[in-house]
């Protein structure tokens, strides 16, 4: 995790550290405090979760260990406060590697070699949950799922019941350079609540003015569509996982949009990540769209400290339309017939679903948001930071994630953006969108069916 951002986070917790040992925890099925467990109601004949020196061993697959795993790590500390026996065995893989090994296994019915925990991206929580009956840890009454953002709980839900505690979100925003817009005759409130079709005009006159992009556009990547489509409550498939390209007012206007940004002059072509990075690093763009943990990334740009603000993102004008979406996002699950589910559950929890200490120590030394709401009540996340001209950002990005639609991604998530990239170059050039968008779903047709 990128040290700048963990020093910021430092700082922000450095007036209320002192507090984190007794913390703040709304209620829960089972009141508790931050360092107290909330026990989870297992078999007569389980382990007892509660045995404090009793030796437990949990093991724990993810990827990212600067992240994921430092969030593991900080878990362990607070959860051994009250069971000094437990132990985590984190398991450092690639997201790749995780989830080709987690999928063979499960394919070939061989579970064994399976952790008690492992890390899901949200995107394929349904094809897991779906693909795989009986696999995953029924966690439905672990925790008070109404402190968690709804969108979260949805991207983890089957048939009513809940395989997943939430954990990190993407909850998106619209950085901006402030002196771009100021050199153009602008303030931060111009940016507030608009259309894309008002920040298209916007960044006409800043490319006029200033001589900057407004953002950029990579037509290989979906990161904007799909910030788009959930914005106005929609998604690339149905929550029954048919193909939603078709009569889908969201999908036609998301099109002519992104059409319209990469028509328009407003936006830098890039082709991958190392350009879209350096875009905004190097100054070239005026304005970045995107999740929440592209704060670490943008505090990387060399003499920009105070020189960027954060906005709302804009909206499709559409019914239905809001300013506010997600880019990312995971969430811990329990192996059903994991050695340690009953332990595995009760820490997880104890710690990622009913703590705020916790998530203070994970923003201060990770840069992690979460979306635990009762954490954002914490002052560390009211204070203002310096890179960003003073905002309180995280309470920003706190007010923002609740307004966040939440939608069903679906078993076919990735096929059905491999579809729109097939098509997508042809929609850029011109090409009539409806007759696109039902070649799209034809292509997404043959690929499910």
């Amino acid at each position: 995790m990128n040290k700048k951002i963990i020093m910021v986070a430092l700082t922000l917790l450095a007036t209320t550290m002192t507090g984190c040992s007794s913390g703040s925890s709304n209620a829960t099925p089972t009141p508790a405090t931050d360092n107290t467990s909330t026990p989870v109601t297992a078999p007569a004949d389980s382990t007892d979760t509660n045995t404090t020196n009793t030796e437990q061993k949990v093991v724990a697959w993810c990827w990212d260990q600067a992240f994921n795993g430092q969030a593991l790590k900080i878990a362990e500390e607070l959860y051994q406060k009250e069971h000094p026996g437990f132990t985590l065995e984190i398991i450092d893989l690639s997201k790749t590697d995780l989830e080709q090994k987690l999928t063979t296994n499960l394919a070939s019915g061989i579970t064994d070699s399976l952790p008690d925990i492992i890390l899901v991206n949200d995107s394929n929580a349904a094809k897991y949950i779906t693909s795989y009956p009986n696999t995953f840890a029924d966690l439905t009454n672990a925790v008070d799922y109404s402190n968690f953002a709804s969108y979260k709980v949805e991207s983890v839900t089957e048939d009513s019941k809940i395989y997943g505690i939430p954990f990190d979100v993407g909850v998106t925003g619209m950085f901006y350079r402030t002196d771009y817009l100021e050199e153009a005759g602008f303030t931060p409130s111009d940016l507030e609540n608009i259309t894309w079709d008002r920040y298209i005009e916007i960044g006409q006159q800043i490319k006029e003015k200033t001589g900057k992009y407004m953002c950029t556009v990579n037509p290989n990547d979906e990161a904007i569509t799909s910030i788009m489509l959930q914005s106005a409550g929609s998604w690339y498939i149905t929550p029954d996982n048919k193909s939603n390209f078709i009569d889908n007012p969201a999908m036609t206007e998301t099109m002519r949009v992104y059409r319209e940004l990469a028509s328009s002059g407003v936006a830098k072509p890039v082709t991958g990540w190392s350009e879209f990075v350096n875009s905004f690093n190097n100054g070239d763009v005026a304005t970045v769209v995107s999740g929440v943990w592209q704060i670490a990334t943008i505090m990387d740009g060399e003499g920009q400290s105070g020189k960027w603000g954060v906005a709302p993102i804009p909206r499709l004008d559409i019914e239905g339309g809001t300013n506010a979406s997600n880019e990312g996002g995971s969430s811990w699950f329990v192996l059903d017939q994991a050695a340690n589910k009953d332990v595995a559950t009760d820490f997880l929890a104890s710690t990622f679903g009913n703590s705020t200490a916790f998530y203070e120590s994970f923003l201060a030394q990770c840069g992690g948001v979460c979306s635990y709401l009762p954490a954002y009540e914490s002052d560390v996340f009211a204070e203002e930071a310096e890179f960003f001209g003073g905002q309180p950002i995280y309470s920003l990005f706190a007010k923002w994630l609740p307004e966040v639609p939440s939608i069903s991604l679906g078993m076919y998530t990735q096929e059905a953006k491999d579809a729109l990239k097939n098509e997508l170059p042809n929609i850029l050039n011109g090409a009539d969108i409806d007759k696109s968008l039902e070649t799209v779903q034809s292509l997404f047709s043959l690929q499910v069916q």
